[in-house]
């Protein structure tokens, strides 16, 4: 069995299964997309492999991306807005 841990986006907390990328856990929640371009359309992981820079995210203050970040205990997640 996964074990579980808690991860915390946009403000609210989610029980995700530990070892998964933050782009996986992202599919958790409501709202999977992770920015807006510059012209306001709504953007999701593309690639997977961290080429696209699609999936930017910022986690614990730095800008990263989700694919390539696996998921731990308490971490804080903002999706760029």
């Amino acid at each position: 069995m996964t074990p579980i841990i808690v991860i915390r986006v946009d403000g609210r907390d989610f029980s995700v299964p530990a070892g998964i990328t933050v782009a996986a856990a992202l599919a958790y929640t409501e709202r999977q997309t992770t920015r807006r371009s510059v012209s306001g359309e709504c953007r999701t992981p593309f690639c997977g492999m961290g080429v696209c820079q699609e999936c930017r995210v910022t986690i614990d203050g730095l800008r990263r991306p989700a694919c390539q970040t696996l998921c731990r205990e308490n971490m804080h997640i903002e999706r760029i807005k």
